[in-house]
């Protein structure tokens, strides 16, 4: 009897992602530290899994963490499948860097940086869009959570309004900037994207704890 196409979920390899062939998931795990991958029998499977994050399908899942305390006891307000965004900045403008988690659990999903002269403005708004894309990449309708009214703003406006001046350090940022802007403007998403609510919830799950 013939096998059925197998669906390769890589949480940890070179590039991220859903891959619908055994060598392009070989590619993205040969070579690579501690790799975490798995095959499913269905792409929607293979899809939700990259969601859940490895520790749900390879190894065990962390207990007790102080963000999982904190989602328990907003459960009722928290919608725990979705995906979390944050940024950091030492400065403004400063190293700058940004990532994306799971809500629940806090497992990275995604983190981009350090880039010279950022601003943590930008880092937010750059984090909500690589997320999105993401999402929408893998046909995930889930929220996503961010901690920054400014990066919504930009998001809905789909304009950056910095005052962060161009310069040889950080022409990287603005090629993502505009880069970010040409993937709003070209494509559309139904995810919903909620303000995670610090004062009655704590940190988002993103934060990067160095306050």
């Amino acid at each position: 009897m013939a096998k059925g196409k197998k669906y390769y979920v890589v949480w940890k390899g070179h590039l991220p992602g859903v891959y619908d062939n055994w060598n392009d998931c070989l590619k993205q795990t040969k070579n690579y530290p501690d790799a975490k991958y798995k095959s499913f029998s269905t792409q929607d499977d293979a899809h939700s899994a990259f969601l859940d994050g490895h520790t749900a399908h390879v190894g065990k899942k962390s207990k007790n963490t102080a963000v999982d305390k904190s989602i328990n006891k907003f459960s009722s307000a928290i919608i725990k499948n979705s995906i979390a965004v944050d940024a950091a900045c030492s400065g403004n403008p400063g190293i700058m860097e940004y990532r994306g988690v799971h809500t629940v659990g806090a497992e990275e999903i995604f983190r981009q940086g350090p880039f010279k002269d950022g601003t943590n403005n930008v880092g937010e708004f750059l984090a909500l869009v690589h997320g999105l894309a993401l999402l929408k990449k893998n046909n995930s309708q889930i929220p996503i959570y961010t901690d920054s009214r400014t990066a919504m703003a930009w998001i809905r406006n789909k304009k950056v309004k910095t005052t962060l001046e161009k310069n040889n350090e950080n022409a990287v940022i603005f090629d993502m900037i505009n880069r970010a802007l040409s993937w709003l403007k070209n494509n559309t998403y139904t995810n919903q994207i909620i303000k995670w609510e610090t004062k009655k919830w704590g940190e988002i799950p993103a934060d990067f704890g160095r306050k």
